[in-house]
């Protein structure tokens, strides 16, 4: 995965061949070409016993780290789908990123990662 976690670590090990970014352009660097929208998504839901953990925790209040953690998974995992669409279509970067997420049925949501991948000087 190009945005795996390091075990351990809260830092994503990315793949540091594409360049990412939430701007539209990267000062002193050109864009050479538009690729085009890339994206990547991820359906997730939590399995029983974490929701059971995340309802206690809701009955006392405080972080549900059961869904932090899931939640987190989930936007690596797209974000990854993301960059691999990118690379596999020349790109070395990425620029405008975004993330969406949705609740599409009761206890799932997607998470979609998208942007424009471009070639740049």
């Amino acid at each position: 995965m190009t945005g795996a976690l390091v075990p351990g670590s809260d830092v994503p090990n990315w793949d540091r061949s594409i360049l990412t970014a939430t701007i539209e352009a990267i000062p002193g660097r050109e864009v050479l070409r538009v690729i085009g929208l890339v994206r990547g998504s991820t359906v997730r839901a939590a399995d029983l016993t974490d929701d059971v953990r995340a309802w206690m925790k809701n009955l006392v209040g405080g972080e549900i780290s059961e869904y932090t953690k899931l939640l987190a998974e989930s936007r690596e995992q797209a974000l990854d789908r993301m960059l691999a669409q990118a690379k596999a279509l020349g790109a070395n970067a990425v620029l405008g990123v975004r993330i969406q997420s949705d609740e599409i049925g009761q206890g799932c949501a997607e998470i979609l990662a998208y942007g424009t991948a471009v070639v740049l000087r």
